[in-house]
């Protein structure tokens, strides 16, 4: 895989978009042991995007058998206090993964984006010219996503 990164002596960027989940620290473990060549001789970008609060909240009582939902609109600082907590999480996520890809002697460089991770993955690869998108799965077994589907998006950057 390496030797396809490092094709013609020309160095690609190689993005990894992270989240929460135990598989995104498994991508990261995976590209630092199978491409550590070529990312070493470039930066690896580490991105990562959280959705924006919803402006409306459903809570949920449960009386007796019965179940009540109420819609909440919150409060303009209560959205703040979610966005901040946000970004402190956010943050947090990438300066772990920057250290442990600086304990392995790559240099990386940390991205955030607030909205769709979805649409926001896709709008970072065109933006920095990604060659490869490294990305960890969702944790659902082989029939499981046979019968759902897949969420992946597929786009030719060129």
């Amino acid at each position: 895989m390496a030797d396809v990164l490092l094709a013609n002596g020309v160095d690609r960027n190689v993005m990894l978009a992270i989240d929460e989940s135990d598989y995104s620290h498994y991508a990261l473990m995976w590209v630092l042991d199978n491409l550590k060549e070529s990312v070493e001789r470039s930066t690896l970008l580490i991105f990562m995007a959280h959705p924006p609060p919803r402006p409306v909240s459903t809570f949920q009582a449960s009386l007796s058998s019965a179940r009540v939902y109420c819609s909440v609109s919150p409060t303009p600082d209560f959205v703040k206090s979610v966005e901040a907590n946000n970004k402190k999480l956010t943050s947090a996520y990438l300066d772990k993964a920057k250290e442990i890809c600086a304990n392995r002697g790559v240099r990386a460089e940390t991205i955030a984006d607030v909205g769709d991770p979805k649409v926001a993955i896709c709008d970072a690869v065109l933006k920095y010219n990604v060659s490869l998108l490294v990305m960890g799965e969702r944790g659902i077994g082989k029939i499981k996503r046979a019968l759902i589907g897949s969420e992946t998006i597929l786009e030719d950057s060129e």
